[in-house]
């Protein structure tokens, strides 16, 4: 797998191209905006945009979803149907954020636990990890080790929950019953920031840490 990383707006989010060298098929995770760049980005790699993977409904990961599946003609897969709330509140938010294009939109398939994604050849397990919003979804390939997770999980921190329908502890279940089972070798593509690995995170994140968590005897 081939993995670019691209932050976009004055938020900064982790916006990951992907693509399967063996295809040349590629998606978007999480494009908040910038739009233009993020097709330049994608001209330069030569590979061919087959569809938009969307982790939660917050405006800075899919504002610009529906100009690029419109521009792109190709379909949006995520998040859950629980944010759904979030993506219709999307034309409102743009003009309260200044994200120019931002506008709601209805996926072509909403996502839930246990389906599969997929980019090229590539498949990608998807997991439901509610808390930081209630319809947020991550996606995993154990296999190639890496995860693309969103806000539920940052290096040295974790999602925000004081948004509405967050949720702290929903928070931390998701990510001791979710993410940690998918291995410590693992890396993870954040919404924002550094990646980082789940077992670095396991020892010295102030959160969710074995030690803080009352874990370190198991």
């Amino acid at each position: 797998m081939k993995l670019a990383i691209l932050p976009v707006t004055p938020f900064q989010q982790n916006c990951s191209l992907i693509i399967c060298p063996e295809t040349k098929r590629a998606a978007f995770v999480d494009p908040g905006g910038e739009v233009d760049r993020l097709f330049e980005a994608l001209k330069e790699s030569g590979a061919t945009l087959e569809k938009i993977l969307v982790t939660h409904g917050h405006i800075d990961h899919c504002g610009g979803v529906a100009e690029m599946a419109e521009r792109a003609g190709v379909p949006i897969e995520g998040p859950h149907r629980d944010d759904a709330f979030w993506i219709d509140q999307l034309d409102e938010q743009g003009h309260m954020f200044g994200v120019n294009g931002a506008r709601g939109f209805t996926p072509d398939r909403w996502l839930a636990g246990g389906d599969s994604a997929t980019v090229g050849n590539i498949a990608f397990e998807v997991r439901h990890c509610p808390g930081h919003t209630p319809g947020h979804v991550i996606f995993a390939n154990t296999e190639l080790g890496i995860a693309f997770v969103g806000d539920v999980l940052f290096q040295g921190s974790i999602g925000r929950t004081d948004f509405p329908r967050g949720d702290h502890a929903t928070l931390i279940r998701s990510i001791t019953q979710q993410l940690w089972p998918l291995g410590d070798d693992i890396q993870f593509v954040p919404g924002h920031g550094p990646m980082s690995t789940f077992g670095d995170e396991r020892r010295s994140n102030a959160f969710v840490s074995d030690a803080a968590l009352g874990r370190a005897g198991e």
